[in-house]
């Protein structure tokens, strides 16, 4: 039966709720909180501290904390600093180390006491906000450093590309010195021959401008491509070797982040990265101008920072739009996945009204933002083309006084004019990308988001190869807590599994088994402690080593698109015989058996096509079919009827060597109990007893409130 907390012993003082907040990172205004507290307390004692803690904290325009309340038992001192309630007083607990913790009161006065004196307390959490912890921003933006890294790991391209812009630009001075020559020179005199040579001259000018432009985007674009396959495959590598209890709950979300890679590849394989490489090149037109038109250059000098302050101005102002735009975004690809997988559940429910409110409150948001940015995007190109009218009159009425001067010719106004158009476009152009820009800075972070959840294996680790089988499992001073949740989801002190143990996993739902296995199958990591595979470290040695020794079946099966075949062979190692073995052996063979592909029927995503039965038998021959030293299974019959459930234990049966370590999870302990030499009873975690077959499954079948505890062969363990 699972502990409740006590309540109702009153509330804690304001002083510690404001210390327990400092402590969070969260600023609160201390008057505030003293009155939300005074008014909200009146007299009376909540019966519930929970909500009347968080009416507080609203009241004091404290938000977006999560609460919760629980026994001390059920809680991640990992999780620490919380309030305390011991002995009918409220006190601020705050860690030392692993097995010490330090409380204060009100008064402020500290005491250490071990971790074990807390049984019987009440604890009361806040999750701190998101952005106060972690360490993600201490390394900069991972995203970033890893496009920037894949860019320059060779940088002959970089010359290639700073030399032909060079010569880009510098050809384009030639339009202008031929008009000025034209206008000055030729119109005044007639004077063909120099316009033939000044046309020849330009026809090849233009012949080399137009080599110089196509070699400078084939490089950029073979450039971007190949950077591009870099990036894709190291965090898709990444993806695969995360830490799975780390990862985002929301599989919309993972995806939309892992998808952010298009905007990034987008923006540097686009002419963006032209524009914004002459854009230096601007300051040397204007050079020119001030050489040919003396003070015509002045007008380019005063306009040229207004551009540039206009971008720079819009993309301050679309920084926080295109973020929540893009995280409407994520919510509305997690709605989607959601109804995709669950289309069955929603129409079955009849709440597709749910979820299409949902989606269409979500499709306003993002178009709400679309229509802010989109409205800045506008105002930024408007204003840019307003820019450049204003600067072609203004030089030509400047160009006006200077020849009215003697300063300048009619050629040498039209020559500034065409060079202005060559400052203008690309800081046009720029405020533009600057825009753009946004959006693939929000590209990047999202992958930096992907990049900055912990890998299963350090990098520069030097990982352990045992050349021989493991033969014992051993679990030392375990603890486990997912992220940002308060409880401790495993308290294991000690465990040791021999080979040839046949262990038998009950406990009723939540009791912690599930993520027991998947501790013992190394794909959540303990907080505290250490998984033995003999006599090295789980986490020190080698995944293709702990791949090939554990086979683990999760509760959830999984297949995937392909055929049958494929999905029972996912390495592609076994040999025909070895599955057809096995498939005649668990019944596989009749689902082949009734389509014309046989082994090569189509399996959709998700395993879409087959019953929850079949998908669990074929997801259960994967694991047979691979022959682990150590199997550990997670309900392997509970989508199972008899007939084949009976089949599973006995393909088991025959397929365990002697030495094999078997752990298998299930509430229906009978028919496996011929294969059962030990029994593991857990509760909230933690082993509560271990003993024979013989001993403890009698007493689970007759367990209180089971109604079959009689009916022999299909008892469920409460």
């Amino acid at each position: 039966m699972t502990e409740t907390p006590t309540q109702g012993r009153g509330p804690p003082d304001p002083h510690l709720i404001r210390r327990l907040l400092a402590a969070l990172g969260v600023s609160c205004n201390p008057d505030q909180l003293a009155r939300a507290h005074h008014g909200t307390v009146c007299g009376t004692e909540p019966q519930d501290i929970v909500p009347w803690l968080r009416t507080v904290l609203v009241a004091a325009e404290v938000r977006e904390l999560a609460l919760t309340l629980l026994p001390w038992q059920r809680f991640d001192p990992a999780r620490l600093p919380a309030l305390i309630q011991r002995d009918g007083a409220w006190l601020l607990a705050e860690a030392t180390d692993a097995r010490l913790v330090r409380l204060s009161g009100i008064d402020g006065e500290p005491e250490t006491i071990p971790v074990s004196d807390l049984d019987g307390a009440d604890v009361l959490w806040i999750r701190p906000p998101r952005g106060t912890t972690g360490s993600a921003g201490a390394t900069g933006n991972l995203a970033s450093r890893l496009v920037w890294s894949e860019l320059f790991a060779e940088r002959g391209w970089l010359w290639q590309i700073i030399i032909a812009t060079c010569l880009v630009n510098l050809i384009g001075v030639s339009t202008s010195l031929f008009a000025m020559q034209v206008y000055d020179r030729v119109v005044p005199t007639m004077a063909y021959a120099t316009l033939t040579t000044l046309v020849a001259a330009m026809a090849i000018v233009v012949l080399l401008d137009w080599m110089l432009k196509s070699v400078r985007a084939r490089i950029l674009d073979s450039l971007a491509c190949a950077v591009d396959q870099r990036l894709s495959e190291k965090v898709f590598e990444h993806l695969l070797h995360v830490q799975l209890d780390t990862q985002p709950r929301s599989l919309g979300t993972l995806a939309a982040q892992v998808g952010s890679l298009d905007l990034i590849r987008q923006f540097f394989s686009a002419s963006v990265v032209f524009a914004l490489v002459d854009l230096p090149f601007a300051l040397m037109f204007l050079v020119f101008i001030a050489v040919i038109g003396g003070a015509v250059a002045w007008v380019y000098v005063l306009l040229l920072p207004a551009a540039l302050v206009l971008g720079l101005v819009c993309q301050w102002r679309l920084r926080t739009l295109l973020h929540e735009q893009l995280s409407r975004a994520n919510e509305r690809q997690g709605v989607l996945v959601d109804t995709i997988r669950g289309a069955e559940s929603i129409r079955a429910s009849n709440a597709g009204w749910r979820f299409a409110r949902e989606w269409q409150d979500l499709t306003t948001s993002i178009n709400r933002y679309g229509i802010q940015q989109r409205a800045i995007s506008s105002l930024s190109t408007i204003t840019t083309s307003s820019f450049s009218t204003m600067a072609y009159v203004g030089a030509v009425v400047v160009g006006v006084w200077q020849i009215e001067a003697g300063l300048l010719t009619m050629g040498g106004l039209i020559a500034c004019s065409i060079l202005g158009g060559r400052i203008i476009a690309p800081v046009a152009q720029s405020v533009q990308y600057l825009v753009q820009w946004q959006r693939v800075r929000q590209g990047l972070e999202m992958v930096h988001q992907v990049l900055a959840i912990a890998p299963e294996r350090r990098p520069e680790q030097q990982l352990l190869v045992p050349t021989r089988p493991a033969q014992t499992v051993q679990l030392e001073s375990i603890r486990f807590g997912y992220p940002d949740s308060p409880v401790r989801q495993l308290d294991i002190e000690t465990l040791t599994l021999t080979a040839g143990d046949r262990v038998l996993l009950v406990g009723p739902v939540g009791a912690g088994k599930s993520t027991l296995l998947k501790v013992m199958a190394g794909l959540y990591r303990p907080g505290e402690g250490r998984v033995r595979l003999g006599d090295a470290d789980l986490w020190e040695t080698d995944p293709m080593v702990v791949g090939t020794q554990i086979g683990y079946l999760p509760q959830s099966v999984q297949l995937f698109r392909g055929t049958l075949r494929s999905n029972l062979s996912l390495t592609g190692t076994a040999g025909d015989d070895r599955i057809l073995a096995i498939s005649r052996e668990l019944g596989i063979d009749a689902i082949a058996a009734s389509d014309p592909l046989g082994m090569d029927l189509t399996i959709s995503e998700g395993g879409e096509g087959l019953s929850g039965g079949q998908r669990q038998l074929v997801a259960l021959a994967r694991v047979i079919i691979n022959g682990p030293r150590i199997w550990l299974l997670d309900e392997p019959t509970a989508s199972l009827d008899r007939d084949a459930e009976q089949r599973v234990w006995r393909t088991l049966e025959s397929e365990l060597r002697p030495e094999d370590i078997l752990v298998v999870s299930t509430h229906r302990p009978l028919p496996a109990s011929a294969l059962i030499s030990r029994v593991l009873v857990m509760q909230q975690g933690r082993v509560v007893r271990d003993g024979s077959p013989e001993e403890l499954i009698p007493q689970l079948v007759r367990g209180p409130g089971n109604p079959r505890s009689s009916q022999g062969g299909r008892a469920d363990v409460v």
